[in-house]
Formats: structure tokens, sequence, C-alpha cells
């Protein structure tokens, strides 16, 4: 007869209201938010279990084990990350709620950009800046907004108002149209930043300078933009968009006014440069999503790292 296998036994978080068991998954999760890849990311968070149950500790409780994670994290990766991860983790005692705004022409990957990262950082609400359009649509009717019930990159054709010979109607249209959404959008950061919401508006209307981010000091804002790639490149997107939807976003429509999308693309990459916005490329998904990461990271650092004294072992001095 052959021995049972011994069971293993599980390590507790403790605290004094409550307990939960260890996950290396949670764990992970947590500091990919920094940007570590997630197969380094678990790697870390199995020699943290590993190292605990070598120790024979099976009860820990929370801070202490933050402080395990940032003291591992500074000796496999370097005092950098685990100042970010510090940083992130103080982020909801600031009280200021994140707000990411990704921007960038039709077909450039800011969708799946934003879904990517929602779900790395822990982000549950990711808003097309479409649907704003949308849901102003219902409220101001097509007589009223014309511009409103037109695609980004063909909203001159409802312009009404006169304009220069030297201006370009596409670009004329597309900065009428992003004005009315960006009220809108305005009003959906507004509360988000009233209630305390992490939030990512991810869309063509994230146009630098429409606006106006010194208003919400109660809240971190990381404005970027993902600008486009070489012409073919950008029409393949449009290719797997239809394949995807199947067939509901048509490529004979995109391909017919991909010119105009071009011309917009360029026209919020100017406006980006000028604004001193980071460009994001995304010729490498996986590249595009850390790049975006690191920069919502260092964003969050300077936003906290004047209320927080941060050691290079992650305690506080």
């Amino acid at each position: 007869m052959t021995n049972p296998k011994k069971e293993e036994k599980n390590i507790l978080i403790s605290d004094e209201k409550h307990g939960l068991p260890f996950s290396k998954g949670l764990i992970a999760s947590s500091i990919m938010a920094t940007g570590i890849p997630p197969n380094k990311a678990y790697e870390i968070a199995k020699s943290i279990e590993d190292y605990l149950k070598e120790k024979g500790i099976y009860s820990i409780k929370s801070k202490d084990l933050t402080d395990l994670v940032i003291e591992t994290m500074e000796s496999k990766m370097g005092a950098d990350y685990a100042r970010k991860y510090k940083c992130w983790l103080m982020l909801g005692k600031l009280d200021k709620p994140l707000i990411v705004l990704i921007g960038g022409t039709t077909g450039v990957g800011k969708s799946t950009i934003a879904t990517e990262v929602g779900s790395r950082l822990g982000i549950t609400h990711i808003i097309p800046s479409d649907a704003i359009r949308e849901v102003m649509r219902t409220l101001l009717s097509r007589e009223l907004m014309p511009v409103l019930y037109r695609s980004s990159f063909d909203s001159w054709k409802s312009l009404r108002m006169p304009f220069s010979e030297k201006e370009d109607p596409v670009i004329v249209g597309f900065k009428e149209q992003a004005e009315v959404v960006n009220v809108g959008l305005t009003a959906v950061v507004q509360r988000a930043v009233r209630e305390g919401i992490n939030m990512i508006i991810e869309g063509v209307h994230i146009v630098p300078g429409f606006m106006e981010f010194n208003r919400f000091n109660n809240a971190v804002i990381v404005p970027l933009i993902i600008p486009m790639e070489a012409e073919d490149l950008h029409r393949s997107h449009f290719y797997v968009r239809e394949v995807d939807t199947g067939g509901m976003r048509s490529l004979k429509r995109y391909r017919a006014n991909f010119e105009n999308i071009r011309k917009v693309g360029e026209y919020i990459e100017k406006i980006a440069a000028k604004e001193k916005v980071p460009l994001i490329p995304s010729y490498s998904l996986d590249k595009a999503i850390q790049e975006v990461v690191e920069a919502i990271l260092n964003k969050v650092v300077d936003s906290c790292s004047s209320e927080i004294a941060v050691t290079g072992s992650g305690k506080e001095e």
C-alpha cells in the first residue's frame, strides 16, 4: 500500500479583518502593471512563493508581502521597476484617479491597445470616443449637428460654414466634429474624476489641445497618440478589421476613404508633436503595449514622487 500524497500547505495572507490565499497569478498581474512582461512577472511571483515556503512562512500580512514583492523586483529587475511598483500601489491612496487618453486616426490599433493595457493594469472602464458621439446623436438631431452623423474622415461633407481655400475641408470637418465630441469626452472625464474611477478613453477624437487638462488637478491624465504605419501596413489593418467583424466594418468603405484617413492621422500627429504628447508606434503590438504601460507608469511616478519618498528598498522614508 502506498502512502497518500501529503497535502501541500497553502500560504495565507492574514490581516486583522480577513485572510486570503496567496495567488501567484494575482501577484504576477500586479507586477505586470510596471510594464514587466507576463512570463517574467510570473517568474518573480513564483520566486516569492518559493522563498516563503523555504522560510516556512505560511502566514504573512499584506503589507509585508508588498514589501517582499518590491524587494524581489529590485533584486531581479532593478530599483526603477521597484519604485514604479510602489508608486502604482500608492496611486489609490493619493485619491487621484488615472485617466488614460489614447488617440490616433482610424485603423492604427487604438482599441486593441486600450483593451490589452486595461487588462494589464486592471482598468475595467474602457470607453471609445465613438460611443460618446453615438450618445450625443440622441441629444442633437442631424439638422442641428450634422457632423455627428458622419465618420471622422468624411464629416467635411456636412460642413455648413464657409472655409478658406487654403484649408483642407477634410481637416476642417474633422476639427469641427472633434470639438463637439470633446464636450462629451470632457463630461465623462469630469464624472470619472469626481467619482475616483480609473478609465481609458480611446478614439480618433482624442486630439491634443482639444481638452483642457489643467482643469483636472485631482486626476493623473495620460494622453498618448498611436501614429500611422506605412501605407501598406495601415491598409492591411482594415482587411483584418473586416474579417474580425464579419463584414460589419467593410474594407471597401475604408479603402475608398483611405487618403482622408491618412490626412486626419497626419493632422493628429502634427498636433501631438506640437503639444509634446508621446507618439507610440504600433507596428509591434507587444512592444506598443509595453511602451504605453511604461508611459503611464512614468506619469504615475511623476505624480506620486512629490508625495511619497521611495528608497531603493521600497520603504518610505
